[in-house]
């Protein structure tokens, strides 16, 4: 329950203090995670993390007063001891509010998401294209606190993590913090759009004086704007023909190739075509088809998995094109077993996700497994699927505080530890820790363990996450 405060009711919203969250993840949303993973690219002690979601664990956050720009709580020490904490925000400028309100104001399904509490994916991508950022990245969460911590402390992750709660439940928070209470941004798009022609005191085009403008003859005029954004990717060319293939070809792999071409192209030019895209840089690092996917549609040898050769593509090794120089290429190609999961990632037909299953080694149900874990996490999720590595010295020591402070003591789940995996006694769930610290969620379907969401710094959200997973 919250109510609105001050001489204008849309500058101050205070929301009561929540009770204690144990046993559960501070986050269910996809914006309530995001905002907690921006905290914790942002705090540089892991310990503060720990100790805050400790904090906020035991319902030891205040009332939270969210403000444009600033949000404030008094957290208790677990001796008692109160602290004022506050989380600065950058707040939005007038123009990204102008260009917020005229991309919300075309699309009525984005208003009526926001209503409905809810802040779909589309809604932020298409504000980024913008040139607007509505979620905060790291380094956007400025803390403040008297207990005289410069970095973020426990009291200040205590009230990011309890935040993160109230914007489960309305993402509005979020908005306000930028700059904007509800109220004022339904109004704004209420009367966004009205335009100013007739109004009294109207600005009148100046015209331009002759003579600067035959000065300006030889001046160049500026270029043209970038063209709009297709509706959706290009559609390759059938390769359907009457005429047969040459030997080794195969006309499904090679049209599915070109159309994941055509959709990474697409995402190439949304990002090149999004406002300050400067400030923005396209990223090329992983292309939709790397070099030696389409190097291997040549002529090639049917694939033998009994042929004792070093590993080959799962379209073939030959390189009917001839060489290619490498050094253009922004970042290394992907291992073949890598390589044949994303491209299963894919959705292609049948014939080609059974060449794909065959030389990735994988087989069909293992690369559906590897598949569901590239889509929730990508390599690094399909690393956590392939590798079990014992964990040892200071990484073993930060796992098991991570599990000992992650629970009240009387509702720690029963874990059996072998090596970076950590499964629940009597259930099938499981936690494995990744080697960069997180935690990734896993279930048992059908006598495989299969990925669960993505990975969380706290190995109860991680759990909670794989809970959820199977009541869904």
């Amino acid at each position: 329950m919250n109510r609105y405060h001050g001489d204008e009711a849309d500058t101050e919203r205070i929301f009561a203090a929540l009770p204690p969250a144990r046993g559960r993840g501070f986050a269910q949303t996809w914006w309530g995670r995001a905002w907690l993973t921006t905290l914790e690219g942002t705090a540089l002690d892991s310990g503060q993390l720990m100790a805050g979601r400790g904090l906020a664990r035991a319902g030891a956050v205040g009332a939270v007063s969210v403000r444009p720009g600033r949000i404030t709580a008094v957290v208790k020490d677990r001796d008692g001891t109160a602290h004022r904490a506050d989380v600065l925000v950058q707040e939005l400028s007038g123009q990204q509010w102008d260009r917020f309100l005229a991309m919300a104001g075309e699309r009525a399904g984005h208003v009526a998401a926001l209503l409905d509490r809810e802040m779909p994916t589309h809604l932020v991508e298409d504000a980024e294209l913008a040139g607007v950022e509505l979620l905060p990245g790291p380094g956007d969460l400025e803390p403040e606190c008297d207990c005289g911590t410069w970095d973020h402390c426990a009291h200040t992750t205590a009230l990011c993590y309890q935040v993160a709660r109230l914007l489960d439940q309305d993402p509005f928070v979020l908005l306000l913090m930028r700059g904007r209470s509800e109220r004022a941004l339904l109004d704004a798009l209420h009367g966004h759009g009205d335009g100013s022609a007739g109004r009294p005191g109207a600005r009148v085009p100046e015209g331009v004086d002759a003579a600067e403008a035959y000065a300006a003859g030889d001046i160049l005029p500026s270029l043209p704007a970038a063209p709009a954004l297709p509706t959706e990717p290009g559609i390759p060319p059938s390769l359907d023909t009457e005429t047969a293939p040459a030997a080794g070809i195969d006309p499904s792999a090679l049209e599915f190739l070109a159309a994941r071409t055509a959709a990474r192209a697409y995402d190439l030019l949304a990002q090149a075509l999004r406002h300050e895209h400067e400030r923005h840089p396209v990223d090329p690092a992983h292309p939709s088809t790397p070099v030696a996917a389409v190097h291997s549609l040549g002529p090639t040898a049917p694939l033998d998995p009994l042929r004792p050769a070093a590993p080959v593509h799962p379209f073939g090794p030959v390189d009917p094109f001839g060489p290619v120089d490498m050094t253009d290429l922004p970042a290394p190609e992907p291992s073949v077993t890598v390589d044949a999961v994303r491209l299963a990632a894919g959705a292609p037909g049948r014939a080609v996700a059974d060449r794909l299953a065959e030389g990735s080694g994988r087989g069909r149900e293992g690369l559906a497994a590897a598949v569901r874990a590239w889509e929730v996490g990508g390599a690094a999720a399909l690393a956590v699927l392939d590798e079990e590595w014992t964990v040892r010295g200071a990484d073993l020591a930060r796992a098991r505080a991570a599990l000992e402070s992650a629970w009240a003591e009387d509702e720690r789940p029963a874990l059996r530890a072998r090596a970076n995996r950590w499964t629940v006694v009597d259930a099938p769930f499981q936690l494995r820790l990744g080697r960069d610290g997180r935690w990734w969620p896993y279930r048992k379907e059908r006598g495989r363990w299969l990925p669960a969401g993505g990975p969380a710094q706290d190995p109860a959200t991680a759990l909670a996450t794989a809970e959820r997973a199977c009541g869904e």
